[in-house]
């Protein structure tokens, strides 16, 4: 192995690691290299080559960390600064066996770096080099070192706190078909990552911290060891012995000392940028420099200094001069961008447009799915200024038309000077049905009821669920997920809100093209079915009004095949929209009841007292639309006693199923859609022969029991 290292220059050295590199065994070969170092003897050539490489290193690891565009692009720090530390600790009881070898020989005994720093460096007084080094530990040690093994840990345990609210926030764009599962599971390895690069950092710091004591200790064996060795070896006077290996010690200590300043300079930046993916230049530039009144009243001042007799002038006033010009040259320039767009070019007459005739073009078309934006909200749409909300809406577009069984039609977005700048309205076929108010500047903290503090901000309530809800500064963000709110931007809240608008109204979005864009997409595995259908059995009237009845009733109508079958099979007995609608459930309901209740074993269900079920089927006998004629009072009864029993399944965890005889079932369920929306009622056909059922509950005059 001496032979070896006394071989090889750096650049053979780091040829051959380039050679084993692709074989996976650069990095092993490195390491065993530098714990070889502690053992084997080293030249002084060979010294001289490492510690300038050991140099070269550190500012190579503290210029990557000001130009990444984010801590997380620079995972592998935490590895680089012990693979230094390791390195440099190396170097040090490496260069300690040569000070103490070979120093009597004179000052270049240990390499020309050592001696360089020796003697250039504090001019070869080994006093002035003791203080300066001490200088040097105490800014590592107590200001840089300590400062940033702060930052670390705080950061790691934030980090930490706030990851199950990034978890949730995360599940919820998903669920919301706000991103894909690739993003979703990107995301979250993404979130993974960052909580193990701040843990691995606040380890890291602690090699820092303890490299920098280290390095105290090692001068202090090497100056007493120096000068027991000078002495009691070599025969050298006191002042002689401390000249030589004291003057060596320094200079071995600030070759060392110098990188690790560096290094923790590295560590202490890296920890304390933010996770924006921008380089720490232009952030500097943008929120330091940006405003020209700093470097106004910045020269103002400096100029005032400068005028003070006795003052150092010509450097105060130089500075205020520069100060100024940059003052003035950054007004001009924000001036200059401001009038640009102000002044329209002028239309020659030739080429202005004439009036034409009114023709129908000019009466616009009502939308299907309509988005109005106050200008305030612009920003969010507008792609060139980073808006997301045109990607979010898309989103949901696929998210709903795969949920719902139908293409969801485009949502025509517009700005609407008559609302406030930060509003929005949502419309369905020309008719507002929602709106809300957000702010692009700010997040929302949507409380889901579990969270355990309380953020500052304005109050408010989240427009898709009503949930209670806070808009807070972006700098809050990961306090808010640690306290366990659900943090989303403005551009998810709207797209949350149309999400929920669209579920709630699918019905409304749908028509006949979207009813024959389904049968042509069926005809083509199904041919013969469709021909029979659709006119032969039903006109597509009745077929457009049995899948909005579905839709109505928060069913899917992606199993086609089956309800086109259901639909070709009764048609020919009845041509009723409402009894075909009941046939298809009846054929679904195994989709109906998976839907409700998964794969559980059993299926919990709430029924009607046999008195009160036979009374309400004796009033719906010759009643129109299937409607019981009852009196009001028994009807407020029954519908309270709903509510208490829905209630209870929903505290439980458990569904909230109504089982009742085909013939109240779409009276129930039209009763109760609006004012108990979580309580599903089933009919006993709709229910398959293989599933167990479990009555939790039984509702009748008197309340629930």
């Amino acid at each position: 192995m001496k032979s070896l290292l006394n071989g090889l220059d750096l650049a053979g050295l780091m040829a051959a690691l380039r050679g084993y590199r692709g074989h996976g065994l650069g990095v092993p070969v490195l390491l065993i290299l530098i714990l070889a170092m502690m053992v084997v003897p080293l030249p002084p050539l060979m010294l001289d080559m490492l510690f300038t490489f050991n140099i070269t290193l550190s500012l190579v690891v503290l210029l990557v960390t000001v130009y990444v565009m984010r801590p997380l692009d620079f995972a592998v720090f935490p590895t680089v600064i012990l693979v230094a530390t390791l390195l440099r600790l190396a170097l040090n009881v490496a260069s300690t066996r040569v000070v103490l070898l070979h120093g009597h020989e004179g000052p270049g005994a240990a390499g020309h770096v050592i001696e360089s720093f020796g003697e250039f460096v504090i001019g070869g007084n080994y006093a002035v080099g003791l203080m300066v080094f001490i200088i040097l530990i105490v800014i590592n040690f107590v200001v840089i070192t300590k400062g940033a093994g702060r930052v670390s840990e705080v950061s790691a345990r934030f980090t930490l706190d706030a990851l199950p609210g990034k978890q949730m926030a995360i599940d919820a764009d998903l669920n919301a078909g706000l991103i894909t599962q690739e993003e979703a599971r990107t995301r979250r390895a993404e979130v993974a990552q960052e909580a193990d690069f701040y843990g691995s950092m606040d380890g890291a710091s602690k090699f820092v911290r303890g490299d920098a004591v280290a390095g105290i200790i090692i001068m202090i064996v090497n100056v007493i060891g120096g000068l027991i060795v000078g002495m009691a070896q070599h025969g050298m006077g006191a002042g002689d012995a401390a000249q030589t290996y004291v003057l060596l010690t320094i200079g071995d200590g600030l070759v060392a000392a110098i990188p690790a300043l560096i290094l923790s300079t590295a560590t202490a930046i890296i920890v304390t940028r933010v996770t924006a993916s921008q380089d720490m230049g232009e952030q500097i530039t943008k929120q330091m420099i940006a405003d020209p009144r700093v470097l106004g009243v910045t020269a103002g001042i400096m100029g005032g200094m400068g005028l003070v007799p006795g003052m150092p002038n010509f450097a105060f006033l130089t500075l205020a001069a520069l100060a100024g010009a940059g003052a003035y040259f950054m007004a001009q320039r924000q001036k200059r961008a401001a009038m640009e767009p102000a002044v329209p070019m002028p239309v020659p007459a030739e080429k202005r447009p004439e009036t034409k005739e009114l023709t129908w073009e000019d009466v616009p078309p009502v939308d299907v799915i309509g988005l109005e934006v106050g200008y305030g909200l612009i920003p969010l749409v507008d792609r060139n200024q980073g808006g997301q909300l045109m990607q979010r809406i898309k989103g949901v577009r696929k998210k709903l038309s795969q949920d719902l069984g139908f293409l969801v039609p485009s949502v025509h977005i517009r700005d609407n000077l008559d609302l406030s700048p930060t509003a929005y309205r949502i419309s369905l076929n020309g008719v507002p049905i929602g709106q809300a108010e957000v702010f692009p500047d700010r997040e929302m903290a949507i409380n889901p009821g579990t969270v355990h503090g309380k953020v500052r901000g304005v109050d408010t309530r989240d427009p898709a669920f009503g949930l209670e809800a806070v808009w807070i500064d972006t700098s809050q963000r990961e306090h808010a997920q640690a306290l366990g709110y659900t943090v989303v931007d403005a551009s998810t809240v709207i797209a949350t809100h149309l999400s929920q608008i669209l579920q709630d109204n699918a019905q409304e979005i749908f028509g006949y093209e979207e009813a024959q864009q389904l049968l042509d997409t069926l005809k083509q595995s199904a041919p013969k079915l469709v021909e029979d259908l659709v006119p032969r059995a039903l006109p597509l009237t009745a077929v457009v009004q049995v899948l909005r009845n579905l839709l109505e009733e928060r069913l899917p109508i992606r199993d086609m095949r089956s309800i086109a079958e259901t639909l070709a099979q009764h048609a020919p007995r009845s041509q009723d929209p409402a009894t075909l609608t009941a046939l298809v459930r009846m054929t679904l309901g195994r989709m109906i009841v998976q839907h409700l209740n998964g794969l559980a074993p059993e299926l919990p269900v709430i029924t009607l007292e046999p008195a009160l079920e036979q009374l309400l089927l004796s009033a719906t006998q010759g009643a129109m639309e299937g409607a019981p004629g009852i009196e009001p009072g028994l009807a407020e009864r029954l519908h309270n006693s709903l509510q208490d029993a829905c209630r209870k399944q929903d505290m439980s965890g458990q569904p909230a199923i109504l089982l009742v005889a085909p013939a109240l079932r779409a009276w129930l369920a039209r009763m109760v859609r609006h004012s108990i929306p979580t309580l599903n009622v089933l009919s006993y056909n709709e229910v398959p022969d293989n599933k167990p059922v479990k009555v939790v509950s039984t509702v009748g005059n008197a309340p629930s029991r």
